[in-house]
């Protein structure tokens, strides 16, 4: 399907480490885990590679482990403890739930361990040693100032359907939907959650666990709830690819209006093919190379990582992809978004 994100081939690494640098673990002096949410969304795949390339650079041993779905929480917490027992000096985290996870990386650090939140922070933040990720509230931010100025007038009159990630409200989700929120113009509640707003515009929430499935069942909610919605939110590009499926079979794909966040290649190509209207590109290749280096160096003489200036993480970077730029918003153009895409 021409329009469609599709999920990378990769088996199922639940439960399991995989040992991803080619050279065998008794070369190695220095061991690190990436525990991602998932193994087959296309970010946390390019996450992966970015990891396992710096890991052989710089001669890590690496193991992977990643949960069967968004959300797989207690196959997280089995991966840490699996970590600490094998004598790893580091853990690259992308946390499914961003605050219950936070007793098994305290025991990580406990343990001698660093542990770095890829993507997604801990709830505190200072739970993990460094986080290192896209400015997640300015990537929601971007879209929802680029969606509001593209609809003019009839943002006024907008009836918004937003698509989340879960549930259990994890912090990546939480930040991208209130800076879209506050982008667009609505005033928020309490910025620490979402679902609190009282702005009549907002049609409703749900949720889709970042995959295509899961936006075509929410938005497939979300119009049972309200059939003339014309602006969806979307927490990442496969859930986007779901929306304007549901919304193709009832002959609505092209009066409505979708942003999204990730700018993998498969969604970049779906902004240029009108599917979405704009999109935040974050850099998964970077988050996790970094990550790596970070264990080294602390491996190696216990240096702890520095953050971005005025910020209490490192910033990886976000730029507005879309073909159609609007007044004051600064963005790049559709080819340059492929230029820096990945997946």
């Amino acid at each position: 399907m021409k329009k469609s994100i599709l999920a990378a081939a990769f088996g199922a690494l639940v439960a399991s480490a995989a040992v991803i640098t080619p050279a065998s673990a008794a070369s190695h002096s220095v061991s690190a885990c990436l525990i991602t949410k998932t193994d087959t969304n296309p970010f946390f795949v390019k996450m992966r590679e970015g990891a396992a390339a710096k890991a052989e650079e710089l001669g890590v041993e690496l193991k992977t482990f990643a949960g069967k779905i968004d959300g797989d929480h207690e196959t997280q917490v089995a991966a840490i403890e699996t970590c600490i027992a094998d004598g790893a000096k580091g853990i690259l985290l992308t946390a499914s739930d961003s605050s219950s996870i936070v007793s098994s990386v305290q025991q990580a650090r406990d343990a001698g361990l660093l542990v770095i939140a890829l993507d997604t922070p801990l709830t505190p933040i200072d739970a993990a040693d460094a986080t290192f990720a896209t400015d997640n509230f300015l990537a929601g931010e971007l879209i929802g100032k680029w969606a509001a100025a593209s609809l003019g007038a009839d943002a006024a009159n907008a009836k918004i359907g937003l698509l989340n990630l879960g549930v259990s409200q994890p912090t990546v989700g939480v930040l991208r939907n209130q800076g879209f929120l506050q982008g667009f113009g609505i005033e928020l509640g309490n910025p620490n959650k979402w679902g609190d707003e009282t702005d009549p515009r907002i049609v409703g929430n749900d949720v889709t666990a970042g995959t295509e499935e899961g936006g075509r069942k929410a938005m497939e909610n979300l119009l049972a709830k309200d059939s003339e919605i014309n602006m969806v939110y979307t927490i990442n590009e496969p859930s986007a690819a779901g929306a304007y499926e549901a919304l193709k079979s009832i002959g609505r794909e092209n009066d409505v209006l979708i942003v999204s966040v990730d700018g993998g290649c498969p969604g970049v190509q779906n902004v240029a093919d009108g599917v979405i209207g704009a999109t935040s590109q974050q850099y998964p290749l970077l988050m996790a190379s970094k990550g790596i280096e970070a264990i080294a160096a602390w491996a190696k003489d216990g240096t702890k990582p520095t953050f971005s200036e005025g910020k209490n993480f490192f910033d990886t970077g976000v730029a507005l992809v879309t073909d159609k730029p609007a007044e004051g918003i600064e963005s790049i153009s559709v080819k340059e978004g492929m230029d820096k895409c990945w997946g």
